[in-house]
């Protein structure tokens, strides 16, 4: 197989707007976190396809945060961009920004990190090209994507006595 040629982040970045309507929200008329965290993932996923051009599937979603809730009514942009990529997988940090339509406030109301593994159309994992990191910026952030990718690998090894408490009998 061929080198793949860097990219740049940039050419990864998806911007999608959404409104809340009645049927995303809650009681409380705040969207749903599930709905949120719906877009989210899309979003991401939109992000990491642009910059391997490979079907992705979502291996994880880490550092989710509702930082304030969304009002019916209001809009919200969603904003993702490819952090780091590694062998056949890409962290990718979505932003969820609310607007108060008939005020124009905006204010950040989540924050996520994705991990989509890039694979073939049977199924397997293909490599991804490797991002070309252009600011100093880009390059802190890759580097603590690399720190995030080793702790989450090393959690996925240990305890896991919180699903065997769920769901007696799974095997772990």
């Amino acid at each position: 197989m061929s080198e793949l040629a860097p990219k740049s982040p940039r050419d990864s970045e998806v911007v999608m707007t959404q409104m809340i309507l009645p049927s995303d929200a809650n009681p409380v008329n705040a969207a749903f976190g599930g709905k949120v965290m719906e877009w989210i993932d899309v979003c991401g996923a939109i992000a990491a396809q642009r910059h391997c051009r490979q079907v992705v599937v979502t291996a994880s979603m880490d550092d989710l945060h509702f930082h304030a809730p969304i009002k019916v009514g209001w809009n919200v942009t969603l904003h993702a961009r490819v952090i780091a990529t590694f062998r056949t997988s890409m962290e990718v940090g979505v932003t969820v920004t609310a607007e108060n339509p008939m005020t124009g406030d905006k204010h950040l109301t989540t924050s996520a990190l994705l991990t989509f593994v890039a694979l073939t159309a049977d199924g397997k994992k293909v490599p991804v090209p490797p991002l070309k990191l252009e600011t100093e910026q880009e390059q802190e952030a890759f580097r603590e994507a690399e720190q995030r990718r080793q702790d989450r690998l090393a959690r996925k090894q240990t305890s896991l006595t919180w699903q065997r408490v769920i769901k007696p009998g799974i095997a772990g």
